[in-house]
């Protein structure tokens, strides 16, 4: 008995259970936002999936369903526009996104009537690109491309989508910015000649433009219109 009371005696009392772990609320902040973006990008990939699948059908799969407002076929490494899929919606169809594939003609787009918004990132578009005349088309990106003629782009877009608001053209040799080299004077000159060309534009690249940008835009390219007129009327004279 005694030598069982010296090993009691002897060991160690247990330690006190650590108190429950609260996290503090910007934890509990930064927890909540990582769940959202999360969520938010599987339901975002789940929707691009499920509108690529509608857009291009595997053999022997049920018919496409109609009526959708939307369309992706955007990082599908094509050659051509797949037409058949995109016709098939012409009815509803007002956002058609063909971004991150190797195109380069949207001639029978403009049988698209609804089509508002058009993104043609990342793909092999020059300055000669030849749009079909679509009126109701308002928002057209074309960033990444290979286009190095700015009044060739800007005519062709000033022609056949004549109420433009939003234009993106990021990232191309004819849109000096920060991003691809170019100064600030070249940007502001880049920025000023589109806006003098294209009167209901609202938003150019990420920027949308102001009334003081639109009056100062306008204002510099019709001096510089009479400038080059009156050079010309001199040359011809000699």
């Amino acid at each position: 008995m005694q030598s069982l009371n010296s090993t009691l005696s002897l060991r160690t009392p247990c330690p006190p259970p650590p108190p429950p772990f609260t996290p503090s609320a910007e934890a509990c902040s930064q927890m909540t936002h990582l769940c959202v973006a999360t969520l938010s990008e599987g339901l975002w990939r789940r929707t691009q999936s499920r509108e690529m699948e509608v857009g291009s059908p595997a053999a022997g799969s049920p018919a496409p369903v109609l009526g959708l407002r939307r369309l992706s076929f955007a990082y599908q490494g094509l050659l051509e526009i797949p037409y058949e899929g995109i016709l098939e919606q012409r009815d509803t169809l007002e956002v058609l996104d063909l971004s991150y594939n190797l195109l380069e003609d949207p001639a029978l787009l403009g049988q698209l009537e609804r089509l508002s918004t058009l993104i043609l990132d990342c793909n092999n578009y020059s300055a000669h690109i030849k749009f079909p005349y679509m009126p109701n088309l308002t928002t057209l990106w074309i960033n990444k491309n290979k286009i190095s003629n700015l009044p060739i782009i800007v005519e062709e877009i000033r022609c056949k989508f004549p109420n433009i608001k939003i234009l993106s053209l990021m990232n191309n040799e004819a849109a000096p910015s920060y991003f691809n080299g170019g100064s600030l004077p070249q940007y502001l000159d880049y920025r000023h000649y589109v806006i003098s060309q294209l009167s209901s534009l609202e938003v150019l690249d990420d920027t949308e433009v102001q009334e003081e940008e639109r009056t100062l835009a306008r204002k510099t390219y019709r001096m510089q219109r009479l400038r080059e007129g009156n050079k010309r009327k001199k040359e011809l004279l000699h």
